[in-house]
Formats: structure tokens, sequence, C-alpha cells
């Protein structure tokens, strides 16, 4: 049969195209993060999910017909092995390798099992890498919000002893008459008011008062460059990728000016060599990312967007730990900025992830747009 026909042929079976009593089924894979495919006895794809589409890089309709085996090299075969026992009603697993002509190859976890209809089989493919980043993106963000914790107990502990130190000394200093001893006063009051002023910034984001509003990210970030290059002049370029389709968002404006301000301003204090050399470059990147899932919720929609710079990269002892209070690379740093920045974004809902190697530093954060499917938490999947 030509190739059309045949695929014309697997449409017209197809459940998109015929109600059934599975359609209850599909309602509810739309909320999963795994692919979830039906295929016939021949491993062609009858129907799948959305998720489905997002790991192929392909329509439903495109799908439809195709054999599983020509996208999943390692399923060649598998249907037909004596140790699968699938038809039998027995589910089966493996783990290989997925790679399509837009993706870089990466391994997944298949699941395949018998479907209600007869010749008929139900196959989920997961993606590890997604789910163990997942897993890690989570665990990073229950240390970090301990360690945010503790920092603010400590902060409130710490401060009031500090202004009796301060208040002593300059008692202190109205009795001393040598201008010599008054500079030992001033600085204790100097360095004081430094750890004050540093105990202040780590308890700020949690007193301020959120203003929620929509948002065009654009302006935001036309703001963040303008800010930049003011600041590091000449030798700085900031290339700007927009998606202008881009829809607004409900965000506070001005934690998320600091949020990329934050970004864009380390990327640039990493980028100093480059700037006096004329070479130093950041990009921001705005794309609509679809089906994606931010801390256990799954959004139809989400914004992304990329700040990315041709710095020497993060140290590897300090990429997983990048996100904790009190960490940083740099000798003059405070190691508060990331924290407060993933504490805003996190605010919003979102998610920030960074990836960074010699010549090239990004940082990607995700702004969820609209309420997460079914207004359910996604289970965890296989790894």
């Amino acid at each position: 049969m030509p190739r059309k026909a045949e695929k014309d042929a697997v449409l017209r079976q197809s459940p998109q195209h015929a109600r059934h009593s599975g359609d209850g089924f599909w309602i509810a894979a739309e909320a999963l993060a795994t692919a979830v495919i039906l295929v016939d006895g021949r491993a062609r794809i009858i129907r799948c999910n959305s998720a489905a589409e997002m790991l192929f890089g392909l329509s439903g309709r495109a799908l439809a017909g195709t054999d599983l085996t020509a996208l999943i090299d390692g399923l060649k075969g598998w249907f037909a092995a004596p140790e699968v026992k699938i038809a039998q009603g027995v589910p089966c697993s493996l783990v290989t390798e997925l790679g399509t002509p837009l993706q870089a190859a990466r391994r997944v976890f298949v699941t395949a099992a018998p479907a209600e209809e007869s010749d008929r089989y139900l196959v989920e493919v997961s993606d590890t890498h997604e789910a163990l980043e997942r897993f890690r993106e989570e665990h990073r963000s229950d240390l970090s919000g301990a360690a945010r914790g503790m920092l603010r107990n400590l902060a409130h502990e710490i401060k009031n002893p500090l202004g009796g130190i301060r208040g002593a000394a300059q008692l202190l200093e109205l009795e001393l008459e040598s201008p010599q001893l008054r500079e030992y006063t001033d600085v204790i009051i100097h360095e004081t008011d430094r750890l004050l002023a540093l105990l202040d910034r780590m308890l700020t984001p949690y007193r301020a008062e959120r203003r929620v509003r929509e948002i065009n990210i654009h302006e935001v970030l036309e703001r963040v460059k303008n800010l930049v290059l003011a600041e590091y002049g000449k030798g700085l370029e900031i290339e700007r990728d927009y998606d202008v389709s881009l829809p607004e968002i409900m965000g506070d404006g001005e934690q998320l000016i600091q949020v990329f301000l934050n970004l864009a301003r380390n990327a640039a204090q990493a980028l100093r060599e480059k700037i006096s050399g004329g070479t130093a470059r950041i990009r921001f990147q705005t794309r609509i990312a679809r089906l994606v899932t931010i801390r256990r919720n799954r959004y139809r929609l989400a914004l992304s967007v990329l700040v990315e710079d041709n710095g020497p990269g993060i140290p590897a002892e300090l990429r997983e730990r990048i996100f904790y209070p009190l960490v940083t690379g740099r000798a003059d740093g405070t190691g508060l900025g990331l924290a407060l920045v993933k504490n805003y974004v996190e605010q919003h809902g979102g998610a920030i992830e960074v990836q960074s190697s010699p010549g090239k530093t990004q940082f990607r954060v995700l702004l969820p747009i609209g309420a997460p499917i079914g207004g359910e938490q996604v289970k965890e999947e296989a790894l």
C-alpha cells in the first residue's frame, strides 16, 4: 500500500476521528508529562498525546501512521523479541536512545502494555534526562528554601545585638576627645552599618509587598539592557532575539526587572576582560515553551527567557550550589544576588536553570502562562 494511502487508513481508524470508550483516557493523558502513544500490531502510531508531539517535534497528524521503531531505533525488533510478551498481557520496559532530526540523542525509558482494543499497544516514553533534571531542581529548591529560612531566622537574631553595638559605639564616641580614638569608633559604626545593610538585603525579599499587573517581558528586558549598557559602556554588545508574538504575563514588574538585571550584571562582571577587548557579548532570547513541567505542575504554555554570555563559565564546584544564599564565585560578591533571583522567579510560579561551559553560560527562566493543566500536580515519572 502506498505511504499516503496507508497513513489515511490509519487516520480513519484513529480515535482522533471517531469517539470510543477510551476518550476519557486521552483527556487525562494530555495532563501527563510523559509521551503516551497508541500503536497497532505493526507499531504504527494511531494516536498520541501532546507530550509525544513535543518529544518527537512533530504534530499528531504528522505522526499518525508512522512506524514508531523508525523514531526510536532501540525498538526495532523489540516487539517481536521472544522475551517481550506484550501480546500475552505482560507490560515490558527498556531504556534506549532517542534521536530525532530536530534533537540530539538522549536516553529514554520506554514501557509498552496491551491496550483495550485487540492488536493495539499503549507505549509510554519518558525522557530520563528531563525527569532527572526536574528531580534535581526540586531537591535544590528544597535545600535552598531551607537555607533561606535558616538565614532569615539568623538575620533576625543578629540584628538586635548589632543595634546595641552601634548604639554603644556612638555613646563611646561622644566621650572620646582624641580624634585618633574616634577613628576606631567610626570603624565600628561603619562596619556595623554594613552588616545591618547586608541583613536587610537578606530580609527584603520576604517583606516587600508584590504589585502584580500585566507585564510585557520585552519592556522589562529593554530596560535591563539600557541599565547594563549605561553601567558598562563600550566593549559590551547585548543581542536581542525576541519572539514579538509573546503574550503579556501577570507579574511584579520591579521583581522581574531585578531578576534579569541581576543575571545581566553577573554576566557583564564575568566578561570584564572581554569588555576591555571589545569582544563581550550577552544575548537575550524569548520564546514560548509548550507543555512544560515546573515544580510538578504541568502547563500548556510558559514564557522562556534566556540570558546567555560568552564568558569563562561557572566553575563546576559552584554550579550545583549557585542559587544557595552566600554562595559566590567573586571575591567581592555577597552570594545573595542569585538567591534573590531564584526567590523572585519562584514567587511567580516559575523556575530557573543554568548550563555553563567555558565560552558559554546560559540562565533560562521559565514563567508559566495561565493555570496548571487540570489544576493538579503531575506524578513522578520513572528515572
